[in-house]
């Protein structure tokens, strides 16, 4: 497999000859940095496990500008990047997936530098691999970078056409949560099955917990809350539950902006939220 990233790795957890691996796969998460996957798409991982479906995953930046303090505050960057993929490695293989992408760009690369570059990469994944289901970022997430892995994506799907396009494409919390999304227009899956797989993956990542971000129990406690405040007037359905934005619309529509998108979505709650408090007065 030819991809344009000088650093970029390929992983096959199992072993399996690398084009097999990849032809496998049904699921796919595509982040920006070591541990996105981890956080935000547990659907896609579970579902992975399940018999005749495998899951792969596909970074696209190397993480060495993570946040580092105590054991790793003396870490230089070049360190920070061997640490933080490795630690990918063994969530791959704890995880099981049927391969494994770390492309090794910077995130000045992904946002603008190497776009084209980065762009081509992930449509050689796809083609690879040729998913039902695709997860990555949403389109109303605060990082900069998460936002470039979503349009890079979108562009890259557009790009191949229709024969390569999944049944299912969603964009996942990381910096910002979803539960503001319009009731009908929130993409929820209860992700309370082997939960504590979740976590062991999430807790892999010590260079980012102990190096100074607490993610593993914030993005636990973000789909508890999911599942306890998605419904007031019932009891719970779940105890733990994953929200999306489905992007699928801006396949089914290659002339739709994401920009117009997001707008529609920022609509469609302005609407609700009115119109509830409308009815109550």
């Amino acid at each position: 497999m030819q991809l344009n990233g000088k650093s970029a790795v390929i992983f096959i957890p199992d072993g399996l000859e690398e084009e097999a691996a990849w032809s496998r796969t049904t699921h796919m998460g595509i982040g920006a940095h070591p541990d996105d996957l981890e956080f935000m798409a547990w659907s896609g991982i579970i579902s992975g496990l399940a018999p005749k479906n495998r899951f792969a995953g596909v970074t696209l930046t190397d993480g060495g500008g993570s946040s580092r303090i105590g054991p790793y505050a003396n870490t230089d960057d070049a360190s920070m990047r061997r640490i933080r993929l490795e630690e990918e490695k063994k969530a791959a293989f704890l995880g099981e997936y049927s391969a494994l992408a770390v492309l090794g760009y910077t995130s000045a690369q992904v946002r603008r530098d190497q776009r084209d570059l980065v762009k081509e990469d992930i449509k050689v994944l796809i083609k690879a691999a040729r998913p039902q289901v695709i997860y990555t970022h949403n389109l109303a997430d605060r990082h900069r970078t998460h936002l470039a892995t979503v349009l890079l994506t979108i562009e890259a799907l557009r790009e191949l056409g229709k024969e390569y396009y999944p049944k299912e494409f969603y964009g996942g919390e990381v910096w910002r949560s979803l539960d503001w999304l319009a009731s009908d227009k929130r993409c929820s899956f209860d992700v309370s099955s082997k939960a504590n797989l979740n976590m062991s993956l999430m807790g892999l990542y010590d260079s980012q917990i102990e190096g100074g971000k607490n993610y593993h129990e914030a993005t636990l406690g973000r789909k508890r809350a999911n599942a306890t405040y998605a419904d007031a007037y019932a009891a719970d359905k779940s105890r733990l539950l994953e929200l999306f934005m489905n992007l699928h619309p801006l396949l089914e529509n290659p002339q739709l902006s994401p920009l117009d998108y997001l707008a529609y979505q920022i609509d469609a709650f302005k609407t609700e939220a009115l119109n509830s408090l409308k009815s109550s007065c």
